[in-house]
């Protein structure tokens, strides 16, 4: 028997904006809509539950007699500009997916007896980058220098990462929403964000970024951990938005990977940007960012010199081969430290498969292998 079910037009409507769809090219993808819209037909409940899934909404929201308020958790800042209220609905939901481990990390490490991490928040009523870029390193244990051990500024790049995550931050790569390579999450309009915590701070990092960005990325979002303040960003051309925290935590990145003084005194035997790259171990773009800073070049050279490597970039990654390995994909979307908490605490019995699953959006065997043979 088909049961056939009242649904508020508004709510339809709402969904479907909600999902960032055209309205009237969404109804043509979906039968009937344009009835259950007007009234002429109502839904049965496997036509819904299909709906919602294709508008990225839990099924019971249908319900509601309006739309609800959905607030961004974290003020979340556009370059050149202000706080904005509304994101597109991948990058919230990410948000959401994040707070949603955050949460049940706190409580697994309060309960295990972990302490809060004495780093966070620690500058909160500073605005000397200079203070804040020292504490990071030796909190790190990264002298100044740090990165010319490495061959290539991308191995500069893993040992960062490591060194950060030793130290108890949630450091997450991913370009898409939990697994979906449906619902890519655009670089343009989120190259990370940051959910500062005492106990569990998380960083995301959109992996669809170029590797060049995602260095300076990830030195931003350790400046708001120092700082105390959650936020998320686009951070387009790598500039920061125009909010005083935004804008310390931008100097912060820049000094952290390329000092102020190493950097002038190397500029003025070899004034080019490939040297001072192989130099330094951060990519081109990092340099030519700290040229633009310290007025060696000018923001026209600058944003000429960005938008030129990016398309370079682009290319590239068309030119790699499809696919690569998921268990690898995996390791970095879920972080190596929050997959050895889960793993702990399914061995010990304090989390079930079934939440194990939820949190970590594997499942059955695929979750079997990556935690027997992957972590």
């Amino acid at each position: 028997m088909r049961t056939e079910i009242n649904v508020n037009a508004d709510m339809l409507t709402w969904a479907v904006s909600r999902a960032g769809f055209d309205l009237q090219e969404f109804i043509g993808k979906v039968p009937n809509l344009e009835k259950w819209i007007s009234g002429e037909k109502k839904p049965t409940v496997k036509q819904l539950e299909a709906f919602s899934k294709r508008v990225y909404l839990p099924f019971g929201y249908l319900f509601l007699p309006e739309p609800p308020v959905e607030e961004l958790p974290i003020p979340y800042f556009r370059s050149n500009g202000a706080q904005v209220e509304n994101v597109s609905i991948n990058i919230y939901d990410t948000i959401l997916l994040m707070q949603q481990r955050q949460d049940w990390l706190k409580d697994y490490l309060t309960d295990n007896d972990f302490e809060n991490l004495p780093f966070v928040g620690k500058y909160q009523d500073t605005n000397d980058p200079l203070r804040i870029v020292n504490d990071i390193r030796e909190t790190l244990n990264l002298p100044e220098n740090w990165a010319s051990q490495f061959g290539t500024w991308e191995e500069s790049l893993n040992h960062l990462v490591e060194q950060i995550e030793d130290k108890g931050i949630i450091t997450i790569f991913n370009g898409v929403v939990e697994n979906n390579v449906y619902r890519k999450i655009p670089v343009e309009e989120c190259r990370g964000f940051v959910l500062v915590d005492a106990i569990a701070p998380f960083m995301f990092i959109n992996n669809s970024d170029s590797k060049a960005a995602q260095m300076f990325t990830i030195v931003h979002e350790l400046a708001h951990i120092w700082t105390g303040h959650s936020a998320g960003f686009d951070f387009r051309k790598l500039q920061p938005a125009d909010d005083p925290i935004e804008i310390l935590c931008d100097q912060v990145a820049a000094e952290f990977l390329v000092p102020t003084q190493a950097f002038n005194e190397f500029w003025r035997q070899r004034p080019n940007i490939r040297s001072a790259s192989r130099h330094f171990k951060v990519s081109q773009i990092v340099i030519a960012r700290r040229a633009l800073d310290t007025g060696k070049i000018t923001r026209q050279n600058f944003f000429y010199f960005y938008n030129e490597y990016i398309k370079r970039e682009t290319v590239r990654k068309e030119n790699q081969p499809p696919g690569g390995d998921f268990y690898a994909t995996t390791r970095k979307r879920l972080s190596v430290t929050f997959a050895s908490h889960v793993n702990n605490a399914v061995k010990t019995g304090q989390l079930l498969y079934r939440d194990a699953y939820k949190l970590t959006s594997l499942k059955g065997d695929t979750f079997q292998t990556f935690f027997t043979e992957h972590i």
